[in-house]
């Protein structure tokens, strides 16, 4: 019997890692589609909408012209990148002075005020709309600490990997409704906008995400933001299910392995479990050589790091990623249900190109391009062609 079974090729292990990613992605799209359909009972452009900053250069009314609609969002849309890049940029600088704790406590900080006020504020909605009988003491007590486990739990202590994508997935739930209440024009040139954005800030030479990735990967350390972590896991042949880290590197002559064997770390026990063949990481993969330490007799080892794949063998996609596919959907159930569901197959397969293509390229690649432009893409195909079709099949009691 064989001892050393071969490992799954990139096909064969790119299904799980897709589910990974899309099973989260698609309950904070659900939420946000529940949000919008219990709490925005007016689906119609006049429906109440927020002053923030992707609205500080144009305020849309009803009244204005198209054209008028459409320059003032373009010029909202600008201002808002330009923001964002100019905020990333600032957090390039602050990590490559290493100010690593400062941008910690200040993602804390932020994730305090989502869950606090933003999720604070839902609830009361919430409360309203199903007339909930619960006082404010009692309200106040379960949402400071509903509050203050999400921090803990996503940045400033070890909690259980469920507790930490599960308050992920709430984050990216409250800020993308609060994205559904910006005017309807302004929604649609942002979600564009920011798509282009990514794919600049990304492939770019000098585009801020790129930097930043470069720098945390040259560093072999993580990047202080929100990002969702969905781990890979290894089944020993107890039963155990563990943990896993992909490296491959040459071992010591003194440890009397070949230069050319592939390895399995426990990140929980730190052992090392010996496999005759390399292991293939299906997402991106960019080597980075690491000292082990600073003998020069000891060997240099490759880690297999960049987005999506980080050094626990973790998957990871941008919190940005879910937030704006959700208010994608989230806008789409503004108008029908029948939209919703074919942004989601548009957002789902641009998703699934998109990870197919990190894993045969593996390099850096955007998240909200592809499946942005489906979706937008869909979305007015649905509306000005499908829905046109389906109603006059109904009218006409034409059953195909």
């Amino acid at each position: 019997m064989d001892q050393n079974p071969r490992p799954k090729t990139i096909i064969e292990t790119l299904g799980e890692e897709i589910i990974r990613i899309i099973t989260p992605v698609s309950i904070c799209m659900l939420l946000v589609v529940i949000l919008v359909s219990v709490l925005n009972t007016d689906s119609s452009s006049n429906a109440t909408t927020i002053s923030s900053m992707a609205t500080m250069a144009y305020a849309e009314n009803t009244s204005d012209s198209i054209w008028d609609k459409i320059k003032g969002a373009l010029l909202n849309s600008l201002v808002f990148v330009a923001v964002v890049t100019a905020v990333t940029f600032l957090l390039v600088l602050l990590f490559y002075l290493r100010c690593t704790k400062f941008l910690k406590y200040y993602m804390g900080f932020s994730a305090f005020l989502v869950l606090g006020f933003m999720g604070g504020e839902i609830s009361l909605l919430l409360i309203q709309y199903f007339s909930f009988p619960i006082d404010c003491i009692t309200f106040g007590i379960f949402l400071f600490n509903f509050t203050v486990v999400g921090v803990l739990a996503v940045f400033m202590s070890k909690m259980a990997i469920f507790v930490t994508q599960s308050y992920l997935v709430v984050i990216g739930m409250l800020v993308a409704y609060w994205f559904t209440l910006l005017p309807e024009w302004t929604t649609w040139m942002l979600l564009i906008a920011m798509s282009l954005y990514d794919l600049a800030a990304v492939l770019l030479p000098g585009g801020p995400l790129r930097l930043l990735v470069e720098l945390a990967m040259s560093r072999d350390e993580d990047i202080p933001a929100l990002v969702y972590e969905a781990r890979p896991i290894v089944t020993d042949d107890s039963g155990l299910v563990q943990r896993r880290v992909w490296r491959e590197g040459n071992l010591s002559e003194n440890q009397g392995h070949s230069s050319n064997e592939g390895n399995i770390v426990d990140a929980e026990q730190g052992r090392i479990l010996r496999e005759d063949s390399e292991l293939a990481a299906p997402l991106i993969q960019h080597r980075i050589s690491v000292r082990m330490n600073s003998n020069e007799d000891s060997s240099e080892n490759i880690a297999l790091e960049g987005i999506g794949l980080g050094s626990s063998g973790a998957i990871k996609l941008g919190l940005g990623d879910f937030i704006f596919y959700s208010v994608l959907v989230g806008r789409a159930a503004m108008y029908d249900f029948m939209t919703v569901y074919a942004c989601y197959l548009a957002i789902i397969a641009g998703l699934g190109v998109t990870l197919i293509l990190l894993a045969f390229y593996r390099k850096a690649l955007p998240a909200l391009p592809f499946s942005i432009m489906l979706g937008v893409l869909f979305y007015l195909l649905t509306r000005l062609l499908l829905e046109v079709f389906v109603v006059q099949c109904s009218v006409n009691l034409l059953m195909f």
